[in-house]
């Protein structure tokens, strides 16, 4: 690990400055207004199909305006995704500050693999085109 990620102050200020850039162009960027600055899912835009990330932006712009129930229709993986970012990122704290280590969900054997599962299901059921499953696609 680099000396900025283990440093007690700085590793977790590049975080959350980092974070609070790319937040600050999800809000200045309003990924709801179609034709935005923003870009569209690639996936999207050349094979038409609605990748397991797609909606990802409108997800956290809808978070970041306190509006969870539209996050969850735009990406519902994507805020559970963003919820284990969180708590990794404060198990991580917990280590820089205490010194002690702190095993988070991304330390279990078989979470990688679970993550990938769960990825490739969404990206499945997403694409379903019969309802409830086409409900999902955004």
């Amino acid at each position: 690990m680099s000396a900025l990620s283990n440093h007690r102050v700085l590793g977790p200020a590049a975080v959350v400055a980092a974070t609070g850039i790319c937040c600050g162009a999800v809000l200045l960027g309003d990924p709801t207004t179609p034709g935005g600055v923003l870009p569209m899912c690639p996936t999207k835009l050349v094979f038409n199909v609605t990748c397991p990330g797609c909606g990802s932006q409108r997800a956290l712009y809808s978070l970041l305006h306190g509006d969870l129930s539209a996050a969850l229709h735009y990406n519902a993986a994507g805020v559970a995704a963003i919820g284990l970012l969180l708590f990794a990122f404060g198990a991580y704290c917990l280590r820089l500050w205490t010194g002690r280590r702190i095993r988070s969900w991304q330390n279990i054997r078989y979470s990688a693999v679970v993550v990938l599962v769960v990825v490739l299901i969404w990206f499945v059921v997403r694409n379903i085109p019969v309802e409830p499953f086409w409900s999902l696609h955004v």
